[in-house]
């Protein structure tokens, strides 16, 4: 590494390159300095994101009493899921030496390299789509900033269009930078921000429903949500706003990654669970108010998007605030979704060719005016060329509402339940047949249903978007 020595020649030089072996870094221990603080903003900048912008619009087409119900239930499985698999975190038992560092280590440890393989290609799948969905939601929200000064200049019956195509190009470019945080453990920083954002965006979305409310006089909206021109339509509707709130609530995909930052004593599952609890009671409350006062506000007319769908004209300001807010947040959130990805491809190709300089050298450079930093060919190229990719999805389906309900639909059942349940099983060594294999087996059974009419319903508003 280029040393202190030689920092005149930092000074002549616009960019200084020098290499080291990841072998050496690897062999520093880590240090797990996380705190139930960290791991709530971590498990907050995951789980608020574009699924709170969806919810007013879920709640609309099942209505006043199924809505809310099952926004509380999705919220009971959340807790449940993520307390079978946090005590999985450890092998062989929860207090057990060998650590599980993500979501794919766990599988195979518990359930072995076939079962690991399929749900690769679930976590994988997942975590990637979230990246598309959070392109597609970033692009909207600076959409929503330039249409909101448009109508505010121009009137509300202005035609104000515009596209979303080059936000999602900047939004990438401003991914590809950030995607080179080295890992979670150096990401603490991004979350906190993050979190705060969603807080405030939510707060927004929150306060305009209840004055749209106020300005109203009533409470719009009915029992049985929008009405249709018949059933199979209804059901369409219905089954696409399961899957929407399917995506706004489990996280078990990065739960693992998360608990690996915790330090301890405390033991890292205890931690994980409060950290669990208390992050969402807190989303269920933003997304109870969001979607429930946005109904409330918009009744059969309830948009998409709740701040991108122009319920709200005004203060055009605060709706710029709370857009740009998103944006900032989807940051974060891209990030934390695609960490993962990043460590497994990284660590795998490391072990796989472990004399190649292209993998595993890195190299200091400085350019003047930051601080030295260290790049590595291999994660700058990966990382840039998975960017790219999810942009150019998001920009060939750029469907809010559709792509978030095949994404919440299709992983909730394999990732959050089936898996999780699974593993708790060969820990805990429970029995085919007792009690709790039993009601947890019913459980899970239950939530397959669940997944299989939110991807049917989903999937048909995905081609009907694309066709129409």
């Amino acid at each position: 590494m280029v040393g202190g020595g030689e920092a005149e020649e930092d000074e002549q030089l616009p960019l200084l390159i020098s290499s080291s072996s990841t072998n050496e870094l690897s062999q520093q221990p880590l240090k797990r300095t996380g705190t139930i603080w960290t791991a709530i903003a971590h498990i907050i900048t995951g789980v608020i994101g574009a699924g709170v912008l969806s919810l007013a619009w879920s709640v609309a087409q099942l209505g006043w009493l199924a809505g809310p119900l099952l926004m509380l239930v999705f919220a009971a499985v959340t807790i449940l899921s993520n307390n079978l698999l946090s005590d999985c975190y450890r092998y062989p038992d929860s207090d057990g030496p060998t650590r599980s560092r993500s979501y794919l280590e766990a599988v195979k440890i518990y359930l072995g390299e076939k079962r690991q393989t399929v749900s690769a290609i679930f976590v994988h799948e997942s975590l990637y789509g979230c990246g598309i969905a959070y392109t597609i939601t970033a692009a909207s929200s600076v959409r929503a900033i330039q249409k909101s000064n448009c109508y505010h200049k121009e009137g509300h019956q202005a035609s104000c269009e515009y596209g979303t195509s080059l936000y999602m190009l900047l939004f990438g470019l401003v991914q590809i930078v950030v995607s080179q945080i080295p890992d979670f453990h150096n990401m603490e920083w991004l979350s906190i921000i993050a979190a705060i954002m969603s807080f405030t965006y939510a707060f927004i979305g929150l306060g305009l429903g209840f004055a749209k409310v106020i300005e109203n006089g009533r409470i719009q909206g009915s029992l049985g949500g929008v009405p249709t021109s018949n059933v199979a339509d209804k059901l369409w509707l219905a089954f696409q706003a399961l899957g929407d709130i399917a995506f706004a609530y489990p996280y078990s995909i990065i739960l693992l990654e998360i608990q690996d930052t915790l330090k301890s004593p405390p033991a890292e599952n205890k931690t994980m669970k409060k950290a669990s609890m208390v992050a969402i009671f807190v989303t269920t409350f933003f997304y109870l108010c969001c979607g429930c006062f946005g109904y409330a506000a918009f009744g059969d007319d309830t948009p998409g998007n709740l701040l991108t769908g122009f319920g709200f004209y005004e203060p055009y300001w605060l709706i710029d605030f709370a857009n740009a807010c998103i944006v900032l947040h989807l940051v974060g959130g891209y990030q934390v979704y695609s960490q993962p990805v990043f460590a497994v491809a990284e660590r795998w190709l490391s072990k796989k060719y472990p004399d190649s300089g292209f993998v595993n050298n890195f190299y200091s450079i400085k350019v003047p005016l930051l601080p030295r930093f260290q790049a590595n060919p291999f994660r700058l190229c990966f990382r840039t060329v998975y960017v790219v990719s999810t942009t150019g999805i998001a920009m060939l389906f750029p469907y809010f509402n559709q792509v978030l309900g095949v994404l919440g639909a299709l992983n909730f059942w394999p990732l959050a339940i089936y898996f999780p349940v699974e593993m708790y099983f060969v820990q805990k060594k429970i029995g085919s047949w007792t009690r709790k294999w039993i009601v947890l087996k019913a459980f899970s059974l239950v939530c397959f249903l669940v997944t299989v009419v939110g991807v049917i319903g989903s999937v048909q508003g995905l081609i009907s978007a694309k066709l129409s």
